[in-house]
């Protein structure tokens, strides 16, 4: 079936303010991944050409002279500890609040909820003083308690929805066979939301990867550094000492992992917020 003109000319305005955002976004990023390979003398040279000869000579001094080795160590094991936490904290307090009423337990669930409408800015100065109250301060597990705590209302919102289209059936007949109430929860609900909770486990992990405003408030010495802050630090370095082929290289350090990352579980991440969308 041939198209028309008109729906020809409507297609191509909608793709085309399409294309010209994409390219927008992709063409600093392919920019950055050039000035990772190339010498300061060809970034001042010819900074938007392709480098002569690929090296990695800013790589490995940004792992070693900068210190992105101890810091990537440092964001692996916050984001790690803290999307873990996030789940440990969320799975049963979603499935309590959807599955055992309560006197309360809608006011609970709408506190939790209504938490993801306050600004987490609010909460930095009075978290500053109990993290140094309970010694956490400068400490990366102690960040990592923070980010659990900050995505748990989201984490909770999108994993009730998900739990409240189990049938209850199964859990009613896992119970008349004698399994306990925990049973229920991590052998028969866990592995039916388990498209839910890969969901927003991966979504709180890039979040805290490139956490930025809380390491800074929370850490003050540069062994504990994340990767967000040793970036800040090589770029105020950079002003000085020129270094911005070590910098855009700390950059690809920093972005590779979530490309990666999002790349394997794109459908996932695609499917799990669509049916959540659907079952909430």
């Amino acid at each position: 079936m041939k198209r028309t003109v008109g729906e020809m000319l409507v297609r191509s305005g909608i793709r085309l303010p399409l294309f010209l955002w994409s390219l927008a976004v992709l063409y600093p990023i392919f920019w950055m991944f050039l000035g990772a390979f190339k010498t300061n003398a060809e970034i001042y040279a010819n900074p938007w050409g392709f480098p002569e000869q690929f090296n990695f000579d800013n790589f490995v001094t940004a792992w070693t002279d900068y210190n992105i080795d101890t810091s990537v160590f440092n964001s692996l094991i916050v984001t790690a500890v803290g999307a873990i936490l996030c789940l440990v904290l969320a799975i049963p307090t979603a499935y309590a609040l959807e599955r055992i009423r309560f006197k309360g337990s809608q006011l609970l669930f709408t506190l939790y909820i209504s938490a993801m409408m306050i600004p987490m800015v609010l909460g930095w100065i009075p978290l500053f003083f109990l993290l140094a109250q309970f010694n956490l301060l400068d400490n990366i597990f102690g960040l990592a308690i923070v980010y659990a705590i900050s995505q748990l209302p989201f984490t909770i919102f999108v994993l009730t929805s998900f739990m409240g289209t189990i049938p209850k059936s199964l859990e009613e007949s896992a119970a008349i066979d004698g399994m306990s109430p925990y049973g229920v929860l991590w052998k028969i609900v866990t592995p039916l939301t388990m498209s839910g909770i890969i969901t927003v486990t991966i979504m709180n992990a890039i979040q805290f990867w490139n956490e930025y405003f809380m390491a800074l408030i929370f850490l003050q010495s540069s062994e504990n550094y994340t990767l967000a802050l040793a970036i800040d630090f090589i770029s105020n370095e950079a002003q000085y000492t020129n270094a911005w082929g070590v910098l855009f290289a700390s950059l690809v350090f920093a972005i590779v992992p979530v490309i990666i990352l999002y790349s394997i579980f794109q459908r996932r991440i695609t499917k799990g917020m669509t049916e959540g969308a659907i079952k909430g």
